[in-house]
């Protein structure tokens, strides 16, 4: 009976004590393990706020290209500016859609480190648990065989008995911290599980963000493709305004030259009839009158920039004109004034509907164009600084002006003559 007492005692001196040690490898593992889970965590959430802050970028960037798109539908000109904003807020969409992808591949990368996690926690746990099962379950087969008293009384020496003392204590301490540290591993494994499910909502939201910008990124090349359409017939529509005030202007170029050959004609048979073949005095002093003013003649209206100036230009369709004088953009109803004395030889009608005055100054002549109203008829006397009337007015609320310069058959630029 002693022997066998005494071999239980071994038994749980011996084999329980090597079970003791073992334990320390398993808890170091646990330690490696948290700690790289731990570790992964600030790299992962510094590419998650960059990510987050990239994505509020774009959102914000887009709310901006939608304003400026609701603007530019107001305006019926603007289908090339409507495109761009299109096609930038295409761009942006892309790229958010891009951004949430990325957010998705790196979520999906910390969900299989959670998830190698759990499992490694399970697999120590369940290890942890069969350990303690089998040593509980050893200790309740011998526990008619394990008496504190008689194991310590069974001994060989006090000194023996001081150490089985103290190995009951030591082990009675064990078995409370091993049970408890179970518990904090299974409350680590739950914490983690917690944490899986929050990766998992947080996936589920980011798979709808997507699918909503893909939706609006489907609607933006949708309406972009409407908008290159509108774009085209814009253009084209542009197009033909173009090729038709550019006509008209060689019109007018043409109306007037032609005028101006007839004034001319008229002039040079009033001086046949008058018998001298000259230009009357009056004629020859108005025309050096107006000679000694070049550089200092009045501006015969106020203008807000330069449409076109004097000289053989091309224009938007490839062709080539003569602009015979200077256009000038204005305001609506801009008095128009005449730049000298001198007398109303024409008053006529432009190609485009609007209205022009021809005025005599001897020998030179200066002409007005693209007017709404005219204040004077011809034969009049009109001085210099009068009103002849104001500016044409185009139904989009434009208002462009054309004034010319001639000597006899030359045209003259203004530049040169204006103050």
């Amino acid at each position: 009976m002693t022997s066998r007492r005494f071999s239980v005692g071994s038994i749980i001196g011996s084999k329980s004590a090597k079970k003791t040690t073992g334990h320390g490898p398993l808890l170091a593992a646990c330690l490696v393990v948290l700690a790289a889970c731990c570790l992964a965590v600030p790299s992962y959430g510094q590419s998650k706020a960059q990510l987050e802050k990239d994505k509020a970028k774009v959102e914000q960037e887009i709310k901006r290209l939608n304003g400026d798109l609701a603007k530019a539908k107001k305006n019926s000109k603007s289908g090339q500016q409507q495109l761009k904003l299109v096609e930038q807020k295409i761009a942006q969409r892309t790229r958010l859609i891009n951004t949430i992808n990325g957010q998705m591949n790196l979520l999906g990368i910390q969900m299989e480190q959670t998830q190698d996690s759990i499992s490694r926690m399970r697999t120590q746990v369940d290890s942890l648990k069969q350990e303690y099962a089998h040593v509980v379950k050893t200790l309740y087969g011998e526990r008619g065989n394990l008496d504190r008293l008689v194991l310590l009384l069974d001994t060989k020496s006090y000194n023996y008995a001081y150490l089985r003392t103290k190995y009951f204590r030591d082990y009675s301490r064990y078995r409370r911290r091993q049970a408890a540290f179970i518990r904090q591993k299974e409350d680590e494994l739950r914490d983690v599980g917690v944490e899986l499910a929050r990766q998992q909502q947080e996936k589920t939201t980011l798979l709808v963000q997507e699918k909503r910008q893909k939706d609006e990124l489907a609607r933006e090349q949708r309406q972009r493709q409407q908008s290159l359409k509108q774009s085209k017939q814009q253009e084209k529509d542009l197009q033909a305004q173009i090729n038709r005030k550019e006509k008209q202007k060689r019109q007018l170029q043409q109306q007037i030259q032609k005028i101006i050959n007839e004034e001319i004609a008229k002039a040079n048979k009033q001086k046949s009839s008058a018998g001298s073949g000259k230009a009357s005095s009056a004629d020859v002093a108005l025309s050096n009158d107006f000679a000694s003013n070049k550089g200092r003649l009045p501006w015969p209206v106020f203008y807000s920039k330069v449409a076109r100036e004097y000289g053989r230009y091309t224009h938007e369709s490839g062709g080539q004109n003569m602009n015979n004088g200077i256009d000038l953009v204005c305001k609506s109803g801009t008095a128009v004034q005449c730049v000298f004395d001198g007398k109303v030889s024409r008053v006529f009608t432009c190609p485009n509907g609007t209205k022009g005055i021809i005025v005599r100054h001897g020998e030179y002549m200066s002409v007005y164009a693209n007017m709404g109203s005219v204040a004077v008829a011809e034969g009049s006397v009109v001085k210099t600084k009068q009103n002849l009337g104001t500016v044409y007015t185009n139904s989009d609320g434009s208002a462009e002006f054309s004034f010319q310069l001639w000597k006899g058959t030359a045209s003259l630029n203004p530049r040169t003559w204006l103050r």
